[in-house]
């Protein structure tokens, strides 16, 4: 049984970083993560409940008064983790591996109504693809799922058997969520896609098209060096046309497929197709020849999948008119950072990806 905050566990360091007091308690997912010992990366921004009677942010923590603290319990802190830190899909998914359903179904019964209680019992359901034994609700209102104030949102779908606004920007298969902060609002604010497509407006098509080339070109060529490849000309050339014609045709995993073949013609030292093996980016160890990876790609069998997610979740959030510069940060994110199609084609594929969004946002409301 988990034990949250036992006084003996009670520290000043979380997966190696301090916390700001002596004598402070783990709130929410540093609770459940701690107690729970789930194996998912600690989040950007953690809850402790502090000493003092003063809320205020330290790095990386978010220091909450006494008056703040949850129960020690796992709806306890599921609660406060919805309502002050946001939906940390990773960490519900490791949490609903470890319990047993029963406990979800005892706090659905504790409060049917509860919009938390109602939360939880959605996204148990949603994320494990496993129907509870409790039946539809009848009461309560509708409520959005994703908190509007703590992370961007996407589409409302309505889930009649928890009266719950799904609003994940996203699907199953792939669904990042983004946090908001002041910076990212401020710059949401000033509109730039209105500035753009005003200046387009008063720009001659020539002078676009030319400038589009030449960009593209020096894309191309900026790839292949952030890799360390020196590439025959004739292959930056491909590039660049194809990436010039992102938009004309459906996307898809055949598409991505074709698009590789297209790009690399001499496939004899190079398999084509996605990637069987594992990815890493980082260095080896001298003296060892160990792995010393700054990043991990994910595992190639679940590459269709999260394929297939991403290209949902961009259709999805395309057709909600969702921010470009989030839509592009997502996009990146799932190609490069984290699916890594191929190590050959990563940087081609968000730019085929991202120009291929652009056009089909930018020039169509346009």
């Amino acid at each position: 049984m988990a034990i949250y905050n036992h006084n003996s566990r009670i520290g000043t360091v979380f997966h190696d970083f301090s916390t700001p007091e002596k004598g402070s308690l783990w709130a929410g997912y540093s609770a459940l993560i701690e107690a729970h010992n789930l194996k998912v990366i600690a989040p950007d921004y953690l809850c402790i409940i502090g000493t003092k009677h003063k809320k205020y942010v330290n790095g990386r923590w978010n220091i909450f008064t006494p008056r703040h603290r949850p129960e020690d319990t796992i709806y306890g802190h599921l609660t406060f983790a919805l309502k002050y830190e946001g939906i940390d899909l990773a960490i519900f998914n490791a949490l609903f591996q470890t319990i047993e359903k029963k406990e979800i179904e005892t706090i659905i019964r504790s409060e049917p109504t509860g919009a938390y209680s109602r939360k939880i019992w959605f996204l148990w359901e949603w994320l494990r693809d496993e129907q509870l034994d409790i039946e539809d609700a009848q009461k309560g209102n509708f409520v959005p799922l994703v908190n509007s104030r703590l992370q961007y949102e996407g589409k409302d779908f309505l889930s009649r058997r928890h009266r719950i606004r799904n609003n994940l920007p996203g699907t199953k298969n792939f669904c990042p969520l983004i946090r908001k902060t002041k910076k990212l609002e401020q710059y949401s604010g000033k509109k730039l896609y209105e500035a753009a497509v005003k200046n387009i407006g008063q720009t001659h098509p020539d002078l676009l098209s030319r400038a589009a080339a030449f960009l593209l070109l020096k894309d191309s060529k900026a790839s292949y060096t952030i890799e360390g490849e020196t590439p025959p000309h004739s292959r930056i050339e491909r590039w660049g046309r194809i990436i010039g014609e992102a938009g004309n045709r459906t996307l898809s995993l055949q598409e991505l497929e074709h698009l590789q073949r297209q790009v690399i013609t001499d496939s004899r030292f190079i398999e084509a197709g996605l990637r069987t093996e594992g990815g890493f980016v980082g260095e080896h160890d001298r003296a060892t020849g160990m792995p010393m990876p700054d990043h991990i790609s994910a595992r190639p069998d679940d590459l269709k999948t999260l394929i297939s997610g991403l290209i949902e979740t961009y259709e999805l959030l395309r057709e909600d008119e969702f921010d470009a510069v989030l839509m592009a940060t997502i996009v990146a994110f799932g190609f490069y950072s984290f699916i890594h199609l191929k190590m050959e084609m990563a940087g081609f594929t968000v730019t085929y990806f991202i120009t291929f969004w652009r056009k089909k946002s930018l020039y169509q409301k346009d």
